[in-house]
């Protein structure tokens, strides 16, 4: 691994592996929070107390970075290969129609957005509510099915804790080899594509509720 690279997992005390649970994860950060919080360290020198809020901070950005599936993941990966995953831009087939019901949804919401601008009519004001709330219902469903997909892929993730519990230790040239990285980065891009439909369809809901 960079050595500019700063462990997550090692900072909260944790083992490498690509599933956590949320709610022990929080209450590790709950804990060391209360012991490195800079208030706690007011009537130390000044060199002591920069110390003390830097430590938080690296805090802070760990706790960040390993709650989010997709974060986590990637400093996975650049942990164990020394290098961040590739940016690709290509979908995996098995997302490609999840990825067209996304985009022709909120093309179509988009449009429904743009029109209800420019209304001026009360009368048409009133049936652009109506037809907003269906419009609501139409992205909620498909929130659905993207967290279904989600599902799925923390269920594999789960599961691919094993080969990390197994695997040889940290700095061993075996390690690579024993470790399911390629799909490992598979789920990641899957999790970014998923992550990212996610806040679009969000996005659009509030949108419509304006």
């Amino acid at each position: 691994p960079q050595p500019s690279v700063i462990d997550a997992f090692s900072l909260f005390g944790v083992p490498r592996q690509p599933w956590l649970d949320p709610e022990a994860l929080k209450a590790t950060f709950r804990s060391l929070s209360v012991t490195a919080h800079p208030d706690r360290f007011h009537n130390l020198a000044e060199p002591e107390r920069e110390e003390a809020s830097q430590r938080f901070g690296q805090l802070n950005t760990a706790y960040n970075c390993l709650r989010e599936t997709k974060t986590r993941l990637q400093h996975l990966l650049q942990l164990e290969r020394g290098t961040k995953p590739r940016d690709v831009q290509s979908f995996p087939d098995d997302l490609m129609s999840l990825f067209s019901e996304v985009s022709n949804l909120c093309r179509q919401v988009d449009g429904f957005l743009a029109e209800k601008e420019r209304a001026t009519s009360p009368l048409l004001k009133v049936k652009f509510v109506e037809q907003g709330m269906a419009w609501t219902d139409a992205l909620g469903a498909l929130l659905k099915k993207i967290a279904a997909r989600r599902g799925t892929v923390d269920g594999e993730l789960k599961a691919m804790n094993r080969p990390w519990e197994a695997a040889p230790s940290i700095g061993s040239p075996e390690r690579q080899q024993a470790l399911p990285l390629a799909r490992l980065e598979e789920l990641y891009r899957d999790t970014s594509y998923l992550t990212r439909w996610t806040g679009q369809i969000q996005e659009r809901i509030v949108q419509l509720a304006l």
